[in-house]
């Protein structure tokens, strides 16, 4: 004989809904704050490795926006009454660190593999952070809270980002690999 099912009040089963994608959002948030705190301590470390080289410059550049970005985030959280979880940011920095035991083909030393590996990782960080500001701009039309114009413009620069490290990345590859091969004809 099946049990019989306990009686719901109208609505308890989307607010039930409801508050579980709240939970599943704050998850969300806060997967993509670690990241960011990880992204940019790579970004600073790497443009602090590159001292002399132009790309420098640029990757101290990124890490101040990237930074912006991360901020901007907190903010959005704060205003979707998500609070940060110290501890997934601990574990964004560990991750960042934990990345740099990679073998590189040196044991003690930077390699010119290690700027390769960087800038594709902090450039897949970037896509995941467009990825974020993308759900966002969709939550927007229906959360009065999200401002559709500032993810716009967040979703803009991560665009510009993206393209940024990307020219960094081919510069690096063809660097450490040199030109490609010759074309077949």
């Amino acid at each position: 004989m099946k049990k019989a099912k306990p009686s719901t009040r109208p609505g308890q089963r989307r607010e039930a809904v409801t508050k579980n994608c709240a939970d599943l959002l704050a998850i969300y948030l806060n997967d993509h704050l670690a990241g960011a705190a990880g992204g940019v301590e790579l970004l600073r470390r790497a443009a602090q490795a590159g001292r002399d080289r132009p790309a420098s410059r640029q990757l101290h550049d990124l890490a101040d926006e990237v930074a912006d970005d991360r901020a901007s985030l907190v903010e959005i959280m704060r205003e979707l009454g998500i609070r940060p979880r110290r501890g997934r940011l601990v574990l964004g920095r560990l991750g960042e660190k934990a990345g740099r035991l990679k073998t590189n083909g040196h044991l003690l030393s930077r390699s010119p593999l290690s700027d390769v590996l960087e800038l594709e990782a902090m450039r897949l960080g970037v896509e995941g952070k467009a990825c974020c500001w993308r759900t966002l701009r969709e939550l927007a039309e229906d959360d009065s809270r999200l401002d559709p114009q500032r993810l716009d413009g967040l979703l803009r620069r991560a665009k510009t980002q993206i393209a940024r490290l990307e020219a960094l990345r081919a510069e690096a590859a063809i660097a450490t690999f040199g030109t490609a091969e010759p074309k077949a004809r």
